[in-house]
């Protein structure tokens, strides 16, 4: 199998599940409480690891208490560290998320004490040893420099983006990735009331794919468009990380030269998996 490199943040979650979402100055019970890795860089490799994937993260970590929860996850899915810079000052990102029963939906407040991983901690990594290279979309100026270096020192191995939010300036990475992948929030943050109206606008010469919730998800390859529908599921538990899966799932098919379309329908299979069951843990046995 592969080795892949996934560059963004790892996290610690902590998901209250409610059996509603909560109206403005509520007070509610939670159904339970668990506290967890996350991040969608490390949620990324954590799947593509179970899919026989040697997986590294590039990542600020903090040594303090809440970093052993995570190393020790990050550790049960075999992601190596090796390459994530650690500091003895801040704490690590919290996200605190309320995970509505009724649907699955996840509601995010994210705290960060932690700076982004720099050019220079990343530089210090030899790419040479990787088949895939796949980044959050953050951290715009110093990614820019990061993703040149790459094109400059790494120009034949593939480069993934997530464009998950709308960030200042992301656009201006577009061009040094080999596929974006894109999420309907960024799209209909932009104004883009469809796929394909985002893929005409800003993907010409790019490979893309675009997640659509429930409908499906789309593909944009040599200026065509491949249309997936949603893998239909009983009820969804737990979309929290649905994307970072599907994106995961993309990965390991293109990595195995399987069609566009191919890749789209295990992407949204494995993604709808996920909705179905908490965290992911055994995510892919009997794929």
């Amino acid at each position: 199998m592969a080795a892949i490199l996934a560059t963004g943040i790892a996290t610690l979650d902590i998901i209250n599940e409610v059996a509603s979402f909560p109206a403005e100055d509520d007070e509610v019970r939670a159904i339970t409480q668990r506290i967890s890795r996350g991040g969608n860089a490390s949620n990324t490799l954590c799947v593509l690891s179970q899919l026989g994937h040697q997986s590294f993260l590039a990542a600020t970590l903090i040594d303090e208490a809440d970093v052993q929860l995570i190393e020790a996850d990050l550790n049960h899915y075999q992601i190596n560290t090796q390459f994530c810079p650690r500091l003895n000052e801040g704490k690590m990102p919290t996200s605190y998320i309320t995970l509505n029963r009724q649907n699955g939906s996840r509601t995010i407040v994210h705290h960060r004490d932690c700076p982004e991983l720099s050019f220079d901690a990343f530089r210090q990594i030899d790419l040479t040893q990787f088949d895939w290279l796949h980044f959050e979309g953050r951290n715009i100026t110093e990614l820019a420099k990061i993703l040149e270096h790459c094109r400059q020192n790494s120009p034949n191995v593939p480069i993934s983006l997530e464009i998950e939010k709308p960030r200042d300036s992301i656009e201006s990475l577009f061009d040094m990735a080999d596929w974006l992948f894109f999420s309907r929030a960024y799209a209909e943050a932009k104004g883009f009331r469809l796929s394909e109206d985002l893929f005409d606008a800003v993907c010409h010469a790019h490979s893309a794919t675009c997640t659509w919730g429930a409908e499906g998800a789309y593909g944009w390859h040599n200026a065509q468009m491949i249309f997936c529908p949603a893998t239909k599921i009983p009820k969804a538990v737990d979309s929290l990380g649905a994307g970072d899966t599907f994106n995961a799932g993309m990965i390991h098919s293109l990595l195995a030269k399987k069609s566009l379309n191919d890749s789209l329908q295990f992407a949204s299979q494995l993604a709808a998996r996920k909705c179905q069951q908490y965290g992911f843990e055994n995510l892919v046995k009997s794929l």
